[in-house]
């Protein structure tokens, strides 16, 4: 059977409400059955529905304290059933880090391509730079901790690891994770040019694919 919980929920300001979920699983079946609603019109006009870690913000609501009395009464399933296809980005493994993260799951360094692209991953929410989603899915024994030095520059289409993170850094920036790979694929993670810019929204189930053949 699976699990329900009801979320904790309070406003935010004038026209907004936070809801606070148990966990990244509650908060991805939360934040979807939020999209479920309001595709079918029977969620109360909601301007920007905006998912964390573990808490969703609801944006624009013209009455929010009525919002947050139905809202405290759902009992959504923790975990959520999506029937959009997956994306599937091919990766190279060959990151920098790659030996560290073989020693931290204790397997050879050929293993680590076979794990890590093993699991379908879910992207929790989004954050620290456009198109960068925060994909979970890694059991909690492959967890590995960020670098004790960052980084001062992560190319574009890195592939890395972070504590019960997975993500693509979608352009270069500073950053302290574990780089694992990186990503062959032209395909750009945030385009403005394209009718939604992110390639990897909250929600999206994520494969990776080893460069020359599928996990």
């Amino acid at each position: 059977m699976t699990e329900s919980r009801s979320p904790r929920v309070r406003l935010a300001g004038r026209h907004a409400v936070l809801v606070e979920l148990a966990d990244a699983e509650h908060t991805g079946a939360f934040h979807a059955e939020l999209l479920r609603r309001r595709a079918a019109g029977t969620l109360p006009p909601v301007v920007e529905i905006v998912p964390g870690a573990r808490t969703v913000l609801l944006d624009g609501v013209t009455h929010p304290e009525e919002l947050a009395r139905r809202i405290a009464d759902w009992d959504v399933p923790s975990r959520a059933t999506d029937t959009r296809g997956v994306v599937r980005i091919a990766v190279r493994y060959d990151g920098p880090d790659l030996a560290r993260v073989a020693a931290l799951w204790n397997v050879p360094v050929e293993e680590v391509a076979a794990r890590h692209s093993s699991y379908t991953y879910r992207v929790a929410f989004c954050g620290f730079a456009p198109g960068f989603g925060y994909l979970t899915g890694l059991p909690e024994e492959l967890y590995v901790p960020r670098r004790d030095t960052p980084r001062t520059r992560v190319p574009a289409g890195a592939v890395a690891l972070a504590g019960p993170y997975s993500a693509v850094y979608p352009r270069a920036t500073p950053g302290g994770w574990q780089l694992i790979g990186t990503m062959p694929d032209p395909t750009p993670l945030w385009d403005l040019t394209r009718e939604e810019p992110a390639l990897l929204t909250p929600g999206t189930r994520v494969r990776f694919v080893a460069e020359g053949g599928a996990p």
